[in-house]
């Protein structure tokens, strides 16, 4: 791994490599995820390196004073051994090459009408606060608002470090058990809404021939000002894509009015077309790494229901690995990473399961 890091730093340096964006990116990933690695294995060699010499000094030296001091050094160094294993053992595991990528969130609201659009709702307010404590940007690209609130149907960009590595469990079905708003009898409810997170596309992970786009632009409706309904700032796009495996052909459409720039909302809207074929064409490669994990975290099964959120008890419970708070308040306002530690910590120990075994 060492060779291969000096290796992949030179070629970073290479101006044949730098030309070729496509695999510049993927050494400039790879050089990052063996910095991190090697890191922890210099660590856990200079605590072995330490712990031999000062074992040395203390059988073999005559001096009481520095006898003390290498047992003290030892009593110190022991310790930190068995967790260097452990975490280098981590950093050792197979990693998913998209954990490193952005991610395009869909939130849409499931069964329970208005109830489950207010749910939706607070769930974009639970990822966007959260995303602020990370120091991640989003960005939304269309939605559409519930009758009395909350959202029917949004769809956001999330930009950061490890994005994708991190969101990826909140794939599935989050169910809501609280007395709606709308509930005149004060009986509680059981709502629903589905959230997808999905990797987004490089430009280079997905071919399109951008001359079989046909465009189309429109006036931007609702509220923002003059410009945003006389000046046709919306693009659509369709275009007709076919199924490498299968060779069928579908169209897809993509709206984008984020911005009032259209330029700019014709990047987005490509943007949000390389995901969506990249997602299908990388569907196979989901279903794969699912049937080989023994373990029910991160699965990538959109239909799973994964979580519930009982407001009456303050209660969030995580299925997939029995986990269960009552900081409901807490969590709704974007403190969520211990549930994520939980299942990321989860699906390590089942891998590292799989590979002893």
């Amino acid at each position: 791994m060492e060779l291969r890091f000096h290796e992949v730093g030179l070629l970073l340096t290479d101006p044949s490599v730098i030309a070729d964006q496509a695999r510049y990116v993927r050494l400039n990933r790879d050089y990052h995820d063996l910095e991190k690695v090697l890191s922890v294995a210099r660590q856990y060699k200079s605590t072995l390196n330490g712990l031999e010499e000062a074992k040395s000094i203390f059988y073999n030296e005559q001096d009481a004073e520095l006898k003390e001091l290498a047992r003290e050094e030892i009593e110190r160094l022991e310790p930190e051994l068995p967790k260097l294993e452990q975490e280098l053992k981590l950093q050792l595991l197979p990693k998913d090459k998209e954990d490193s990528k952005d991610v395009v969130m869909e939130i849409r609201g499931g069964t329970g009408g208005d109830e489950a659009a207010l749910f939706a709702g607070d769930l974009f307010r639970m990822y966007t606060k959260y995303f602020e404590i990370k120091g991640w940007k989003y960005a939304v690209s269309s939605c559409s608002e519930g009758a009395v609130g909350g959202y029917k149907e949004i769809i956001f960009n999330v930009s950061g470090e490890s994005v994708y590595g991190t969101l990826k469990y909140e794939s599935g079905v989050h169910r809501v058990q609280r007395v709606p708003v709308t509930e005149t009898q004060g009986r509680i409810h059981t709502s629903a809404a589905t959230v997808a997170v999905l990797p987004e596309a490089d430009e280079f992970d997905v071919q399109i021939n951008e001359g079989e786009i046909k465009w189309d632009t429109f006036r931007s409706g609702g509220a923002g000002g003059q410009n945003v309904n006389k000046v046709e700032s919306g693009v659509r796009l369709r275009y007709l894509w076919r199924n490498p495996v299968t060779g069928e052909t579908e169209e897809i459409l993509i709206e984008c009015t984020e911005t009032r720039d259209q330029p700019k909302n014709k990047e987005r809207a490509l943007a949000r077309l390389r995901t969506h074929i990249y997602d299908k064409e990388h569907q196979k490669y989901i279903d794969d790494i699912a049937a080989r994990r023994k373990t029910m975290v991160s699965t990538g099964d959109r239909s799973a229901k994964i979580r519930t959120y009982n407001y009456p008890q303050g209660r969030i419970t995580d299925h997939r690995i029995g986990y269960t708070i009552y900081n409901l308040t807490a969590f709704m306002n974007g403190d969520i990473q211990g549930v994520i530690d939980a299942l990321q910590i989860a699906e390590n120990a089942e891998r590292l399961k799989e590979i002893e075994n």
